[in-house]
């Protein structure tokens, strides 16, 4: 297997107002990397979701907290890790609300799960809190790169549903 390339790296203050370069740079990439329109726009959608998840209940809208995006890119596969100082998540914690229930918000995280290929919590760098590892599968021919070079299994979801 090759090397992952990382694409690019936001360091940004973790504040609503931010997230519009955080929605331009996924967006962007994600069409560099060979995705349509649709497929750009919805994982703009999901990494958009878990920066604001980390905004609201890692930070809780504290001022001067950061977040970290990286964007690695290997073969066909476009991987977001996104990183944050907060207190560590707990997996129990982590529920979205049923979709029948309507109402404004709390459906970010079914969003992350419904367009993400694979989507786990990884043991953080140092000096993190928590690492958000976001894995996409691109179609085939992919603009930037050649043939997928993975094995294609099932894939088992991280989190409790």
């Amino acid at each position: 297997m090759s090397e992952p390339q990382r694409v690019s790296e936001l360091r940004l203050p973790a504040q609503p107002a931010y997230l519009v370069l955080v929605r331009a740079c996924v967006r962007e990439i994600a069409k560099l990397a060979g995705c349509d329109d649709i497929i750009a726009e919805n994982l703009m959608i999901a990494v958009n979701e878990a920066c604001m998840n980390v905004i609201q209940h890692g930070y809780r809208f504290a001022e001067g907290q950061e977040m970290c995006l990286r964007i690695w890119q290997e073969g066909g596969v476009l991987a977001f890790d996104l990183l944050d100082r907060a207190a560590p998540v707990k997996l129990e914690d982590i529920k979205p609300r049923p979709l029948d229930e309507i109402r404004p918000g709390g459906l970010g995280v079914h969003f992350i799960r419904s367009i993400m290929d694979e989507v786990a919590f990884v043991e953080p760098p140092q000096g993190f809190g928590n690492q958000l590892r976001m894995v996409k599968r691109l179609r085939e021919n992919v603009k930037m790169g050649t043939e997928p070079d993975y094995e294609v299994r099932p894939w088992k979801r991280p989190w409790p549903r």
